[in-house]
């Protein structure tokens, strides 16, 4: 076959057929197929080939806290302090294993998902039907579809019977597309191409037989993966925020070992001393235990987010939705259960309803798959609407089944746009009867009587009236509406569809999700805005977010037509009032993603179909849904496993979660650095000894604050989260807090420290070694005493629970007998040069150690009252 493009749709469905050498009674050849499958690839949709294992371990290692921690390495390294060389190499690697192992996690759960997902596909081989893998599909193969099947690849019709496919993934449009057999104009927009079945769409009722065309990336869904393939990903708020804070460390760890090295040399000092010192300035300043606690808090909000049914596909993706502002999301599916379902019923008396369920159950073509089981297992086929009438019959105690049973010469009568009814004439003993179920409007119009207490009366205007009022009145409520009607017939061949007895109306919803309401305040007293995006009626999505809490006016609702008529800037003046966006395309998605990113905000977007690819790929958190497809899934950060609403705010309260964690760590490590680079660069300004040994100062960093600091990306969750309103997206990591809580801590502990050091050099007699390991070990107390205070950078210490995080309380145990260890251990005091203390050293510490909490304490009751009276 030549490889030219072919407009499938504008061929008959025999030249269709002619053209791919192909047999529509047999089909393909077994041998055919084979050597088919050789010259075209496999039907699957083009997904991102996974990175190595080897490339993705190399991944972990991009961030500029790794590239500083590995320059400091290195000149440890060159100066041969190898014990200081091994401890930074050892943070390093775990921090990259961390993260490694966590991506793996998560892509592992992801390929779960898929081999759950596989698509089988009814084929004619060698004139002999058989179920394959659709990935086994070749062009020219004959497939038959049934209400329910999934369309395995893109195909020509060669015959159908009231064929109705939802294309939702494919063209947003929700309303089923009724297919036919006759060729169409070369021109035929896509989503007007009746004679073609598309690959992941789904057929809601009627059989058909087609040929493929097309398979894998050639499908019109795999070129639009392929396009969505093009898109750049953006960095996360996270990654650019640590770019640019590594940056400004970096240069102010150069800019203060350079000017300390000038002094230094300006003082006279010898050359190898001076510079060794300003290395040792430059480990000091480096938080060596920041990558890896940041993995960790990242890799446990993961496992907690999947723990609530989400799952996060990268590790970065977890801090970023916790500065999510805006949240737009889909109707069906996320909000309501995606499931039609009978929400009232009006008759003219009460009696009447159970014939209503009736006429609606036998009218219905859904059947249930497997009716040998259990009600609560039961498979329900067919088109939404027909499972919700025939469900209502069910849930009424009408057994369909037993009726049909009774019936003979059932004649059944399809729906069609023109009469807009299904109906049913069938004989019971002696008796014919037609039952017609369809459009309000239309079997009003055909309807003379109308059925009230048992009777069959004529139907005044005055009744016709009323029912018509109630019509508006629930359609206004976005509520689907379906009449029912009867009537006792001569004849079961035509039944006239006339003089009809009208029965009552049948009002259809998709229900809320049962915790979706409460999810949504939530959101909102969290200040995070949410927006409905869907391609329903406005009066459906308004009667929707009016039952979700909204309060709806017509400004707050746009249509996609009327937003194509907005400038840039006339949408970016209405976008915070827009709250429902109506009968959108995929085109508009992308859109609303842009306006919001230009705003400034976080945007979340849900979606399920590959026509939501790109959007969910634009916005900074991208939602598939766990029932979506595999498109959506490949390219979002987020994947609801059980498409409820609920699963976002939790997963935004756990990205919240996060971003406290790291924020406790940041400020906790930071202080630290601080006061160990002020220490020691006061020290030579002024003429000092070294207060502290480079070994002494990793020994903090990485013993004393290593385990806490580790203990602290453990710590739970603080419950007053979701009453924060989000940070801006540009707004620094480091909070106004954080940087007074780090200068505020940094300089009391060196104004005690630096004053300790001088009087202890200048009056003491003890000698160099001993008031070395007195700072030593003020270093350490003053971070084991102050860490119970990074608990909460919000509440003071006396208003949280101390001992909630029970792995804090054991690092700080195992911290301070490592700090013993340190002291009175005698190769550990061979290694770090360190000699024992007495009580009075001791007590004097621990007095410094409390002055330093009261103060920290009292200056996070500063920033508290403050923001209490804002």
């Amino acid at each position: 076959m030549k490889k030219e493009e072919i407009f499938w749709h504008n061929l008959s469905w025999k030249d269709a057929v002619e053209k791919l050498k192909t047999d529509i009674e047999n089909g393909l050849s077994e041998e055919e197929a084979k050597e088919r499958r050789r010259q075209f690839d496999k039907n699957l949709l083009p997904a991102k080939k996974p990175l190595p294992k080897i490339k993705l371990f190399l991944e972990q290692f991009k961030s500029p806290l790794i590239y500083i921690l590995v320059v400091a390495g290195f000149i440890v390294l060159f100066f041969k302090e190898f014990s200081d060389a091994v401890v930074i190499f050892l943070a390093i690697i775990l921090n990259t294993v961390v993260g490694y192992f966590q991506e793996i996690k998560a892509d592992r759960a992801l390929e779960k998902l898929k081999k759950v997902v596989k698509i089988k596909a009814e084929v004619i081989r060698s004139g002999n039907a058989k179920i394959i893998d659709s990935a086994e599909l070749v062009p020219g193969d004959i497939f038959v579809l049934n209400p329910g099947d999934k369309v395995p690849a893109d195909g020509r019709i060669i015959a159908c019977h009231n064929l109705k496919i939802n294309e939702m993934i494919l063209t947003g449009e929700w309303l089923a597309a009724h297919k036919k057999t006759d060729a169409l104009a070369k021109e035929t927009p896509l989503a007007d191409r009746d004679n073609m079945v598309f690959m992941g769409t789904v057929v809601e009722d009627g059989t058909a037989k087609a040929v493929v065309v097309s398979t894998g990336s050639k499908t019109e869904i795999g070129k639009i993966a392929q396009m969505v393939g093009q898109i750049k990903e953006e960095k996360t708020p996270l990654q650019k925020k640590l770019g640019w804070f590594s940056k400004i460390i970096g240069i102010g760890i150069v800019a203060i070992c350079f000017f300390i090295f000038i002094a230094g040399i300006i003082s006279g000092r010898n050359f190898l001393e001076i510079f060794t010192v300003s290395i040792a300035i430059a480990i000091a300043a480096i938080p060596e235990g920041l990558p890896v606690a940041m993995t960790v808090i990242l890799a446990l909000g993961m496992q907690r987010i999947l723990k609530k049914k989400g799952l996060v596909r990268r590790l970065v993706s977890a801090e970023t939705l916790g500065n999510v502002s805006v949240i737009a999301t889909d109707k069906t599916a996320t909000l309501t259960e995606g499931k039609m379902r009978v929400a009232e019923i009006v008759t003219a008396s009460k009696s009447e309803h159970s014939l209503a369920l009736k006429i609606a159950a036998l009218c219905s073509r859904a059947f249930i798959e497997n009716p040998q089981e259990v009600m609560e297992k039961w498979v329900v086929r067919g088109a939404p609407t027909d499972r919700a009438l025939l469900l209502a019959g069910i849930e009424g105690g009408i057994n369909r089944y037993a009726l049909e049973k009774e019936m003979s010469e059932v004649v059944e009568f399809a729906f069609n746009s023109k009469d807009k009814y299904q109906a049913k004439a069938f004989r019971v003993n002696k008796k014919k009867y037609f039952y017609i179920a369809g459009a309000p409007e239309k079997l009003l119009e055909i309807s003379r009587y109308l059925r009230k207490n048992g009777r069959k009366e004529i139907l005044t205007f005055k009744e016709k009236k009323k029912i018509k009022q109630k019509l508006e009145q629930l359609s206004r409520r976005g509520l689907r509406v379906i009449a029912v009607a009867e009537k006792e017939i001569r004849s079961l061949k035509k039944p006239a569809a006339r003089n009809l007895v009208f029965v009552g109306l049948l009002a259809l919803k998709d229900p809320l999700r049962r915790r979706a309401k409460q999810a949504i305040k939530i959101c909102q007293q969290a200040g995070i805005k949410v927006i409905i995006v869907t391609g329903d009626h406005k009066l459906t999505a308004k009667a929707v977010a009016e039952e979700l809490g909204f309060k709806i006016k017509e400004e707050n609702i746009i249509e996609g037509k009327d937003l194509d008529r907005l400038s840039k800037e006339e949408f970016l003046r209405r976008i915070k009032d827009i709250q429902i966006y109506a009968r959108v395309e995929p085109r508009h998605k992308m859109r609303i993603v842009q306006a919001w990113q230009d705003k400034g905000e976080v945007i979340a977007m849900t979606g399920d179909g590959v026509n939501d690819a790109s959007a969910l790929k634009k916005a900074d958190i991208g939602i598939a849904l766990g029932s979506g497809t595999e498109v959506a899934k490949e390219v979002s950060d987020l994947v609801l496993l059980t498409d409820n609403f609920d699963i976002i705010t939790a997963a935004v309260e756990e990205g919240r979660a996060i971003i406290d964690n790291i924020r406790k760590v940041i400020t906790y490590l930071f202080s630290d650095s601080l006061t160990e680079t002020i220490l020691v660069g006061a020290s030579i300004f002024f003429g000092l000894p070294l207060p502290v040994s480079a070994a002494q100062i990793l020994w903090v960093n990485l013993i004393e604050d290593g385990f806490p600091n580790i203990a602290l990306a453990f710590e739970p969750k603080e419950r007053d989260l979701m009453k924060l309103k989000p940070r801006a997206h540009k707004s620094s990591l480091l909070t106004n807090e954080m940087k007074v809580l780090i200068v505020i801590i940094g300089l009391i502990t060196d104004f005690l420290l630096l004053g300790l050091f001088f009087w202890l050099y200048k009056y003491s007699n003890y000698e160099i070694a001993h008031i070395r390991t007195i700072i030593f070990v003020g270093l350490a107390i003053n971070s084991l005493f102050y860490v119970f205070s990074c608990k909460s950078l919000r509440k003071n210490i006396w208003h949280i629970n101390l001992f909630s995080n029970k792995l804090l309380s054991f690092a700080w145990i195992l911290g301070g007998v490592m700090l013993l260890a340190a002291v009175y251990f005698s190769p550990l005091q061979t290694l770090l040069k360190t000699r024992s203390l007495n009580i009075f050293d001791w007590g004097l510490l621990f007095g410094l150690g409390l002055i330093n909490v009261i103060l920290i304490e009292a200056t996070k009751w500063y920033f508290i009252t403050r923001h209490q009276t804002e």
